[in-house]
C-alpha cells in the first residue's frame, strides 16, 4: 500500500465526521423547537457510516475508508408537554417538542470531534514521516 493512501483513508474519515458534526449541530439547533402548523415536530437525525473500500493498485481490500451511507430520521415520538397557554398548544393543551435528546447529541458531538482530531493527527504523522524519508536522501 502506498503511503499516500493514508491521506485518502484519513481524509474520508475527516469528511464523514464533518458531516456527522453538521447533523449534530442541526439536531442541537432544533432541540427545543415545537411542532409547526402542520403538527409535525423536528425529528432528530442520525448519520449512518459505511465502509468504503479503496482500490489500491487492483487490490480493493488493501485499504478501507469510511463514507456516510445515509442520514436517518429518528422515528420516536416528540416530547409532549401540557401547557395550555403556549401559542403552539393543540386543542387538548399539549405542545409537541422535537425528539432531540440534547445529552445524547453532546456525546455524539464529542465523539465526532475526537475522531476528527485523531484522523487529522494521523495525516500530520504521515506527512512528517514522508518529510523525514525525503531528508534521509539529502544527507
Amino acid at each position: 500500500m502506498s503511503m499516500f493512501r493514508i491521506f485518502d483513508v484519513s481524509g474520508s474519515a475527516v469528511s464523514a465526521q464533518s458531516q456527522r458534526l453538521n447533523v449534530v449541530a442541526s439536531n442541537l439547533a432544533n432541540a427545543d423547537t415545537v411542532a409547526g402548523p402542520d403538527g409535525q415536530a423536528y425529528k432528530a437525525r442520525q448519520v449512518v457510516f459505511q465502509t468504503a473500500l479503496m482500490d489500491a493498485g487492483g487490490d480493493p481490500a488493501s485499504s478501507a475508508g469510511v463514507r456516510v451511507s445515509t442520514i436517518k430520521e429518528d422515528a420516536s415520538p416528540g416530547r409532549r408537554v401540557h401547557d395550555p397557554k403556549h401559542p403552539a398548544a393543540d386543542a387538548e393543551g399539549y405542545v409537541t417538542y422535537s425528539n432531540v435528546n440534547a445529552v445524547q447529541e453532546m456525546v455524539d458531538m464529542i465523539s465526532a470531534s475526537r475522531s476528527y482530531q485523531n484522523n487529522v493527527e494521523v495525516m500530520n504523522t504521515a506527512k512528517n514521516l514522508l518529510q523525514k524519508t525525503l531528508q534521509m536522501g539529502q544527507s
